[in-house]
């Protein structure tokens, strides 16, 4: 079922829109790893599911898309873990560290809901925390465009979206005398990772980091 219905939104979003995807090859075929990305459109989850080229991808869906029955349908068929944005949730924890552990792909979007500015928002801690109890790579992945794509659609346009991936990277250990600061430390990295691949418009809370300013010289050179 994941690989019909990957092969299906691959599918739809080719006659639909114009999309570019670049940096495909940063993700391994096999062996546990974080899909992080910025969220600015309803698409967002399909898109990043539809052009994975792995039959272990699943990702992290808010709780509140249980109520469509076609939704649900969709996201238990590709074994989604349903999350509890509103509070700590541990079953939900749980879960994505299993299916980690078993060599899954996992995408998440660190800032827990989709931007309305579509920039970048604060983020919560969770991808970090995942990346440290699993010691699994973390992939950063930007998008753009679809922020306003369904509408564009529906208008019979076909909206341009695009996807670039980045290298996969490894985060330094949590610092267990400060852990707050060092769930905070690594967030941060993986937001940057991503800002640093949108353009300065996307990049919202995010434009002025020094570690973004770091990231970019040091793709520049």
């Amino acid at each position: 079922m994941r690989r019909f219905l990957r092969i299906l939104f691959n599918r739809l979003f080719r006659i639909f829109t114009r999309i570019t995807v670049t940096g495909l090859e940063h993700i391994p075929m096999q062996g546990g790893c974080l899909i992080t990305a910025n969220h600015i459109g309803i698409l967002d989850g399909p898109l990043i599911f539809s052009i994975i080229q792995r039959d272990d991808a699943t990702g992290f869906v808010a709780e509140k898309y249980q109520r469509n029955a076609l939704i649900r349908w969709l996201v238990d068929a590709v074994g989604g873990i349903w999350l509890d944005r509103f509070r700590a949730d541990f079953r939900a924890m749980k879960e994505a560290h299993r299916f980690l552990e078993n060599g899954g792909l996992l995408g998440i979007a660190p800032e827990g809901t989709r931007s309305r500015t579509h920039q970048m928002n604060r983020p919560k801690s969770g991808v970090a925390f995942l990346a440290a109890k699993v010691d699994a790579p973390v992939i950063p992945m930007a998008i753009t465009g679809t922020e306003d794509a369904v509408g564009k659609i529906l208008r019979l346009g076909r909206p341009r979206i695009s996807v670039t991936i980045g290298e996969p990277f490894f985060l330094p250990p949590l610092d267990r005398k400060d852990r707050d600061a060092a769930l905070k430390r690594n967030t941060d990295e993986i937001m940057c990772r991503i800002a640093a691949m949108l353009p300065p418009e996307y990049r919202g809370v995010y434009a002025d980091h020094p570690r973004l300013e770091e990231i970019v010289h040091g793709m520049d050179g």
